[in-house]
């Protein structure tokens, strides 16, 4: 993120948000926009939104398998392929 560019208060929002859509869309950079100095919202382009939103879906699904093995929830290959088979047969 280039700090110039990629904050910007909410009267740059209010007065020039067609430019700044167009800025998030082409650089698929979020931008930081502030109220009296803090930073109060992010605004970023849906694409990037959607592979964000992806990749944490992935990252929760890592942790709850690195979960399920520290409580040891886990089957070899062959018991999961044994139990697909017996669901096919039903």
């Amino acid at each position: 993120m280039n700090i110039t560019r990629d904050i910007k208060p909410v009267t740059y929002l209010k007065s020039k948000t067609a430019d700044l859509l167009k800025q998030i869309n082409e650089t698929h950079r979020p931008v930081v926009i502030t109220q009296n100095g803090e930073p109060k919202a992010v605004i970023q382009d849906p694409e990037s939104f959607e592979n964000m939103r992806n990749a944490i879906g992935l990252l929760k699904l890592i942790s709850q398998g690195e979960n399920d093995i520290r409580e040891g929830r886990v089957k070899s290959q062959a018991e999961v392929f044994n139990d697909l088979e017996k669901l096919l047969r039903e």
